[in-house]
């Protein structure tokens, strides 16, 4: 049987499709699963969602729509006698994230919110809340069920042969890599130069010489707070760094700080007003200035590394754990990255970003590149050395090479055929009534039959 794990689809980019189909279905049920009915507006509201991310899609998707639904619907009432549990606090805290996720991706225009998908921010909360829980509950029943699928070598070896050769895939060329990374730092007379401005600054907003908010418009180097006169809003304790949050919370209502240090820079802090655990405050930040001299120190430093290592005088995981940067992904795995499309260790040499590709394209296995420079997500310059760790020619899929990517085929292999059977097992426990026009898609038509068995 076919079926698709990730039966799943993301709400946060459903409301484009939502928003495009308002008033042009005439709504009918196609399906009933349990006491759920299944809307002709869910399966083409999900259909056109996927057809915007692959336009190359045929209506006849639609079937794996409705099957998905389906199955959710069905793991939803088993979850219920079941009796698994879902806080409200797990849905209002995902229900929050995608929301904040969707303004993001926005520039956090409100305005633009309500007049691309034709309700307010509000509206869409009400209108996602219940989806979202079902979703969430479907989740946690799927994990439950196939959690208790293992894989022994044996099938692995089993599922490999059972794949005709001239079916086994073509993989590319791929390698396995790993970094140090470090963050240029300001030099000490750059901090100084910061603090004594900022110091400056509190100075003349105590003499009464100057407003805290026209400062923070004309001097913040936080950009989003400055344009607001340095407000940030109410926000609960956790949401500021520990250096800030250390300061923010012992002041009085109106109190100024001292100059308060961060990862970030120097802070200077004004209190509005605390209730319990949520402060709302306002900040002037001033962030000391990274010359090219403290870049090219770093670039100095790194290849440096980079000698120590390949001369065997420093292993490159006791490099990794004393000096690269600790917030990157990579530090708690040894300095190994992760492809992020996949999940594993292994890129495809088309996978990687420019920069490191022509990098590592002469290097030899266990080899260090030259330090590279990038910009992380959040602007900022970043350099790394990187070690070629392993490198594979393209080639059609072995035992040998890839046994680690055929287990993980043969364990999702087994997954989809163990809940295809988990589904059918509780049909006949379950009520199921399916519009003549979708009984033909393939996984529905074998339910039937299984039901009618």
């Amino acid at each position: 049987m076919r079926y698709t794990i990730a039966i799943i689809f993301l709400l946060i980019a459903n409301f484009a499709a939502k928003a495009q189909l308002q008033g042009k279905i005439i709504d009918k049920i196609v399906a009933k699963v349990g006491g759920e009915y299944i809307l002709l507006s869910d399966v083409e509201k999900q259909y056109a969602y996927a057809k915007q991310a692959q336009p190359s899609l045929e209506p006849s998707y639609k079937c794996d729509v409705l099957e998905n639904i389906i199955a959710q619907k069905i793991m939803v009432h088993q979850a219920k006698l079941d009796s698994i549990e879902l806080g409200d606090d797990e849905v209002e805290a995902q229900l929050e994230y995608r929301i904040e996720n969707i303004l993001n991706q926005m520039g956090n225009n409100e305005a633009f919110f309500v007049e691309y998908y034709g309700q307010t921010v509000n509206e869409v909360r009400e209108w996602m809340r219940d989806d979202l829980r079902q979703q969430l509950l479907s989740e946690k029943m799927q994990k439950q069920i196939i959690n208790e699928v293992n894989i022994r070598p044996e099938e692995v070896v089993e599922f490999f042969k059972s794949i005709p050769k001239d079916s086994l895939p073509l993989l590319n060329a791929e390698v396995e890599l790993a970094e140090i990374v470090m963050k240029p730092e300001a030099s000490q007379a750059s901090k100084d130069k910061s603090y004594e401005f900022l110091l400056d600054l509190r100075r003349q907003i105590v003499n009464d010489s100057a407003d805290f908010a026209t400062l923070a418009k004309k001097y913040s180097d936080d950009l989003g707070s400055g344009a607001k006169g340095g407000e940030l809003g109410s926000q609960k304790r956790g949401n500021f760094v520990q250096e800030f949050e250390a300061v923010a919370y012992t002041l009085e209502n109106g109190e100024l700080s001292e100059i308060v240090e961060s990862e970030f820079g120097y802070h200077l802090i004004q209190l509005n007003e605390r209730r319990g655990n949520v402060i709302n405050s306002r900040h002037i930040l001033i962030i000391p200035e990274v010359t090219d001299e403290d870049r090219n120190k770093t670039k100095l430093f790194l290849d440096s590394l980079r000698v120590l290592i390949e001369s065997d005088s420093l292993k490159f995981n006791d490099a990794v754990k004393k000096y690269s940067n600790k917030k990157v992904e990579s530090y708690t795995n040894n300095g190994r990255m992760t492809n992020p499309a996949t999940g594993s260790t292994f890129y495809s040499t088309n996978e990687l970003p420019p920069e490191i590709y022509f990098g590592i394209e002469e290097l030899n296995v266990n080899e260090i590149s030259a330090p590279i420079e990038y910009q992380d997500r959040g602007g900022d310059i970043m350099f790394r050395i990187v070690q070629l760790q392993s490198k594979t020619k393209p080639h059609i899929a072995n035992l040998k090479q890839d046994y680690s990517k055929l287990q993980n085929f043969a364990v999702e292999s087994k997954k989809n055929e163990y809940f295809n059977e988990w589904i059918i097992s509780k049909l006949n426990s379950t009520f199921m009534e399916i519009d003549p026009k979708y009984q033909t898609c393939p996984n529905i038509s074998a339910w039937i039959e299984a039901k009618a068995q």
